[in-house]
């Protein structure tokens, strides 16, 4: 009854597998995910999308002291792999990744066909 709990243990824990934490907001033209990576080399970053899904996945190191004893680890550190399903008709061909501040941003266009047209009425 009291084994393996479903939930975060703690109010600022995550339950795993949802590190980093994202954004996914869309336009007609776009789909935009913000990925929060603070303390994450850019570079180390594997970033992939195939067919629908994205996939990001690194590691990320906290730094210890040796000579510490901790009672409470609310940073993550360690490997990490998320991902993301993407709405179908995004276009796997047109994707931008830049990351600022800790924050990636991928940004993946829509197919053309996808993309609401104007009708004329003639």
């Amino acid at each position: 009854m009291f084994g393996q709990w479903s939930w975060p243990k703690g109010i600022r824990s995550v339950s795993p597998g949802s590190f980093p934490a994202a954004n996914v907001g869309a336009t007609p033209d776009k789909v935009e995910v913000y990925l929060f990576v603070p303390g994450v080399d850019p570079k180390s970053l594997d970033i992939n999308i195939q067919q629908n899904l994205l996939t990001v996945a690194g590691s990320r190191s906290a730094p210890v002291d040796d000579n510490a004893v901790y009672y409470r680890k609310e940073r993550f550190d360690g490997e990490f792999r998320r991902v993301i399903t993407l709405p179908d008709d995004v276009d796997p061909d047109r994707v931008e990744a830049s990351c600022r501040d800790g924050i990636l941003r991928v940004s993946v266009q829509r197919r053309e066909q996808a993309k609401p047209r104007q009708i004329e009425i003639k």
